[in-house]
């Protein structure tokens, strides 16, 4: 079913009618703005009873309940008995104050509405935002909670792929299959790595002449491998891209030493690398909860996202580098080397991605991590990428952190968290935070 916002502007005939339609009116502009298919009433809806008739036949994601003047409790009630929806509620700021009537009362009816809330669902388990519609926090805050419900209806229609199993002592990537479903409505399947090695292995090189094509369009230098270790990437990457395409996988996380480099002879690397490039969220590892990480960021931004190990802290400049042996996505490498492909470091087998990432002013850190009790939780730092070349072999990028990032390592490392991280390349701490808040987990935020 098709994501469905609706917005349920309540108050009551005996306020100021003409600054109410007026600031209706600038409302339903703003919302149209952030998404054109909002649903939206004829008019204000002045009793429990015109709550009721429009929202009978709606099936909504997200509700924005806006007070345009004060409405008892009963209003915010009608919509809480029928939707178990998230719920943004909009106070308006009162428009006029010269010593004479008060025009909406839109904050009292607020507590009224938040009152309810708490009723039925538990205290905080809503979103808020405060203002007119002209203010800029205003629009940020509706924008971004939009964001964050869509990528909550998307999770419920997400499957991915657990392509082997985590390494030993990688157990923090392992993920349960009732437990995904439950938390974030993803649906997980789990093959063995050696059925897509076999896959690959089937293919005649003709029949991967198209996807080697393909790939040295997209990066610098593959030609420079061994020829067998061409041929043999470009099976590994058709049979990866069949299986996402005929299973309709919309993420992965794959297994990826040591099997193969002594099973196969050919890292998985580049292969992940290309995925990541068109948007099909790929971790290394076996870690399902990076993979769930990057499709989350990739769903807010449409772009891909940068996963890897913390390896490097400068205190003075308040910088952390992230790096992995070679699977970052090659559309992310700096624009004055290109994805230039080498060897993996430690087992000096190629194809596998050799770059230092591009600079963007904003940034973000995300981890779905879990305590060491096993709840759920995001990890969240606001940041931007430096102007930096590529730092140790392999694949890198150093994120200037807008707190410091020395409190950040340390309080990351003596909280437990886990070893993998994903890069955004944009600021969406707002929008993580409230898809956290949909989702009911804790929320860290730097």
């Amino acid at each position: 079913m098709k994501f469905q916002v609706i917005y349920v502007p309540i108050g009551v005939g005996t306020y100021e009618m003409n600054t109410a339609h007026e600031q209706f009116n600038k409302s339903v502009e703003l919302l149209r703005t952030i998404d054109k298919d909002i649903v939206v009433p004829e008019d204000i809806l002045l009793t429990v009873d015109a709550v009721g008739a429009f929202v009978a036949d709606k099936h909504p994601d997200l509700v924005i309940l806006q007070n345009i003047t004060f409405a008892n409790a009963a209003y915010a009630s009608e919509v809480l008995r029928r939707f178990d929806c998230p719920v943004l509620l909009w106070t308006l700021r009162e428009p006029v104050i010269d010593g004479t009537r008060l025009r909406s009362n839109s904050l009292t009816g607020a507590y009224s509405a938040a009152n309810a809330i708490c009723a039925f669902r538990g205290a905080g388990n809503f979103e808020h935002v405060f203002g007119a519609p002209s203010e800029e926090q205003v629009a940020r805050g509706v924008a971004a909670t939009v964001a964050a419900a869509r990528v909550k209806k998307s999770l419920t229609e997400l499957k991915m792929s657990a392509i082997g199993h985590t390494p030993q002592g990688f157990g923090f990537g392992r993920a349960l299959d009732a437990e995904l479903l439950s938390k974030f409505g993803v649906t997980l399947e789990a093959i063995e790595a050696r059925e897509l090695i076999n896959k690959a292995k089937a293919y005649t090189d003709e029949e991967c002449a198209a996807d080697l094509a393909e790939a040295k369009e997209k990066v610098v230098g593959l030609d420079a491998m061994p020829e067998n270790n061409i041929k043999d990437f470009a099976r590994l990457y058709k049979a990866y891209k069949a299986y996402v395409e005929e299973n309709h996988i919309g993420a992965i996380s794959s297994r990826c030493w040591p099997d193969f480099f002594t099973e196969f002879g050919t890292p998985v690397c580049m292969v992940l690398s290309l995925l990541n490039a068109v948007n099909v969220p790929a971790s290394c590892e076996a870690d399902v909860y990076g993979a769930l990480s990057m499709y989350i960021g990739t769903a807010l931004t449409e772009q891909s996202t940068f996963f890897g190990d913390p390896v490097s802290m400068d205190e003075k400049e308040s910088s952390i580098t992230f790096w992995h042996c070679g699977m970052a996505a090659c559309n992310l490498a700096r624009c004055d080397t290109g994805a230039t492909v080498g060897v993996h470091p430690n087992r000096k087998i190629g194809p596998v991605m050799d770059f230092g990432c591009e600079a963007t002013p904003e940034a973000t850190i995300f981890r779905v991590g879990r305590t060491p009790e096993g709840k759920f939780r995001f990890f969240i730092a606001e940041g931007s990428v430096m102007d930096k070349p590529k730092q140790f072999q392999g694949a890198s990028i150093v994120v200037q952190t807008k707190e410091s990032a020395e409190r950040i390592v340390k309080e990351t490392i003596k909280n437990g968290w886990e070893p993998h991280y994903v890069v955004i390349y944009r600021n969406v701490a707002e929008e993580l935070e409230k898809l956290g808040n949909m989702l009911n987990v804790d929320v860290v935020r730097y």
